[in-house]
């Protein structure tokens, strides 16, 4: 990306910010809207949330922002999905499967997995009860997405390799969980700064001047440290991550350029950039831990995500996915750690808390081990 191009970025996020302000009434929340209507549905998910959030998200990234592109797709299946409730006259139930498989659908189509998708698409609920209904037209709907985008359109997707596995021991299992920990304690962080940083702007009484104003404070970064590397979906410098070592500092920016790009107003995903800070940091990590550059970045590649959607399950088998089976134990037992080390956080303010999380939290405070607040 031309260094230049990022001179605009204020103004495009005018743009978007106007936009919103007049055609995106009742749209703004994104994501959480998608959640609120499944757990308290109220009214129709507007179709309009479609061709606005696609445009946000070109706009975002055009114009040299940290963002992702799963938000953007969750919101297209999901608002695309709500209509055929208002066409057909389904009852609340029948939405809620409605919503899972427009959830599913645009997951596995984003990032050509779709066992992740349908898994992701009934874990981000996180309802006491599992909708049973909704598993096999969520698998089919993810499964048709991804041969869609990938076959009937051509969309390729990124690759990445795990070249090598540590041997299995208790030693670097327990190197597994300390990296863990840091996975989680960077997805935590992030999902604070994004709240952080949406209340900060939310200051701001005219909505279309917050973009306008981070738009500026991106830019201004960006020429002073000189270069693209932070902007942007940041996929080769993920590429990269699993064979080259990252600089110590990389996921740190990464994680408050993404969480002030999206709380200051611009569109778009989260996922990418968390995959981002993962693996930058899995790979800094090889400088103290004694396991493989790209085995620990693929840990953190999938942990963090892991620990800011509190989904451990769907990232497991999208480690399945990306990287097979030879390194199943050391992704999972990140994974797992990352969500309980990410506390009761959420890059979706709107999701419900997860019970197990509370469970656990509740008896460490009782036994005065650990104190979560």
């Amino acid at each position: 990306m031309n260094i230049w191009v990022i001179v605009c970025l204020p103004l495009g996020g005018l743009l978007i910010g106007y936009i919103y302000y007049w055609l995106g009434k009742g749209i703004e929340k994104g994501n959480n809207l998608v959640l609120e209507e499944y757990y308290q549905p109220n009214k129709t998910i507007p179709f309009k949330m479609a061709p606005l959030v696609l445009f946000g998200t070109i706009a975002t990234h055009f114009f040299g922002a940290s963002a992702g592109r799963e938000g953007t797709a969750i919101q297209i299946g999901a608002s695309i999905a709500d209509q055929f409730k208002y066409r057909f006259k389904l009852n609340n139930a029948d939405r809620k499967i409605l919503l899972i498989m427009g959830i599913s659908a645009g997951f596995a189509s984003v990032f050509g997995t779709p066992l992740a998708g349908f898994i992701f698409s009934l874990e981000v609920i996180k309802t006491k009860k599992m909708n049973y209904k909704a598993i096999f037209p969520s698998l089919t709907i993810a499964l048709i997405a991804e041969w869609i985008c990938t076959n009937f359109w051509g969309v390729p997707h990124t690759h990445y390799y795990i070249t090598e596995i540590a041997s299995y021991s208790l030693e670097n299992l327990s190197w597994t969980i300390l990296a863990g920990v840091a996975f989680g304690l960077t997805a935590m962080s992030f999902s604070l700064l994004k709240a952080y940083f949406k209340k900060l702007f939310g200051k701001i009484k005219f909505p279309p001047l917050r973009p306008f104003v981070g738009g500026i404070g991106i830019a201004v970064f960006v020429f002073l440290i000189g270069s693209t590397k932070y902007i942007g979906l940041g996929i080769p410098i993920i590429e990269a991550s699993f064979t080259n070592q990252m600089l110590p500092y990389d996921f740190a920016i990464k994680v408050i350029l993404t969480a002030f790009t999206l709380g200051t107003g611009f569109k778009g995903g989260e996922v990418t950039p968390l995959f981002f800070m993962g693996a930058t940091l899995g790979s800094a990590l090889f400088l103290i831990l004694p396991l493989p550059m790209s085995l620990l970045a693929g840990m953190g590649f999938l942990a963090v995500f892991a620990g800011a959607t509190n989904t451990p399950l769907a990232c497991i088998v999208m480690g399945m996915e990306l990287f097979g089976v030879e390194g199943f134990v050391y992704i999972a037992v990140a994974c797992v750690v990352a969500y309980f080390a990410s506390g009761q956080t959420s890059v979706y303010s709107s999701q419900e808390k997860s019970k197990l999380k509370h469970w656990l939290y509740a008896f460490l405070k009782v036994n005065k081990l650990f104190v979560f607040k």
